[in-house]
């Protein structure tokens, strides 16, 4: 089959003070989060004017990824759409289908499966598609990619940068966005089709520390929302800043293994509150870089786009299944990446 364009598809952020509290809104509509934790979360962005660096960062990498492509000889439009914010999804889509754009290919900027990594993209093209009609393109979403070769040599190398920068001995500490037990667990076992986000994240993980001959090392979440009795997945970071000193670790290396860029949840939870608790404690702290702003990672997205136009090969470091690949908004498999049924409300 052939392809007209590649849409750019993320989570999306905002640009100014009075943009945060309706993108919040946007980002847990349904949810359940209590009031009280979005007064929290939008004091983060205020920190940072109320902008979130997330939009700059896709439009350098979508800028890199074209030129990879022209490199490669590769003559394929990019649009840029987002699930929260302007540039709104169904927006962009219907702009394609303005252009003439019959059938596409989609980067989601989450290298994970699991539901808010994965399926939650599925929706995002099955809202977009339903909101421009029947006129729109066909969306052939890109896998999962947390096991490819560049993706794991870009985070490996990044933690080597950090790593330098401190005296001495050293925790490796690698750390993803948390979320409720339930949605972990829904996704179902790999034999039947399901991509466990807590196992991809562990497996990328691994493959890191391999790189780097590490043996030892932890693997943590961060920035949790949602009602407070609701099990998510732990340890939290900065409560395992704690644990760390507790036991006379002197320093630690964070690698946010389950991020693509320095969006805000990665430059306040682990650049401001993870750090300033270490420098609390006396402790060395330095946080590795995320593949964004790596070439490699514009390589690796033009390889995705390549398994699609040109029957190249797919990389992987892994045995776990290849996952993420959707048409039109279609769950890869049955139990793939399902949403956890949520407690009802009494």
């Amino acid at each position: 089959m052939s392809y007209d364009a590649l849409l750019w598809l993320s989570f999306g952020g905002p640009e100014g003070p009075e943009d945060v509290r309706p993108f919040l809104e946007n980002v847990t509509r349904g949810r359940g989060v209590p009031p009280e934790r979005l007064d929290e979360v939008e004091k983060h962005y205020q920190h940072f004017g109320g902008v979130s660096p997330i939009n700059r960062l896709n439009l350098d990498a979508i800028e890199a990824v074209r030129a990879e492509l022209a490199a490669r000889g590769v003559d394929l439009p990019i649009y840029f759409g987002n699930r929260n914010w302007h540039p709104m999804v169904e927006d962009t889509l219907a702009e394609m289908t303005e252009a003439g754009v019959r059938s596409a290919l989609v980067f989601s900027t989450s290298a994970y499966g699991g539901y808010s990594a994965c399926r939650q993209y599925d929706d995002d093209v099955l809202r977009a598609r339903a909101a421009v009609g029947a006129d729109a393109p066909d969306l052939l979403k890109l896998r999962h990619f947390f096991d490819h070769p560049l993706f794991v040599a870009a985070f490996a190398d990044a933690v080597r940068a950090a790593a330098a920068t401190l005296d001495g001995e050293y925790r490796l500490v690698f750390t993803a966005h948390s979320v409720p037990e339930s949605a972990d667990a829904a996704a179902g076992p790999p034999a039947e089709g399901g991509h466990r986000y807590s196992r991809q994240i562990a497996e990328a993980s691994r493959l890191v520390a391999a790189e780097l001959g590490a043996g030892d090392y932890d693997v943590v979440w961060q920035s949790r929302s949602g009602p407070p009795q609701i099990p998510w997945l732990e340890p939290d970071v900065v409560d395992h800043v704690d644990a760390l000193h507790a036991k006379g670790v002197p320093a630690i290396v964070v690698c946010p293994i389950g991020f693509v860029s320095d969006h805000l949840e990665v430059v306040w939870d682990l650049d401001t509150e993870a750090r300033e608790r270490a420098e609390e404690h006396g402790m060395g702290f330095a946080r590795a870089a995320t593949p964004n702003a790596d070439p490699r990672f514009a390589q690796l997205v033009v390889e995705l786009v390549r398994e699609q136009l040109d029957a190249v090969p797919s990389r992987k470091l892994s045995e776990f299944p290849e996952g993420g690949c959707t048409l039109n908004g279609a769950p890869c498999a049955p139990l793939c990446c399902k949403p956890a049924k949520r407690p009802a409300r009494r």
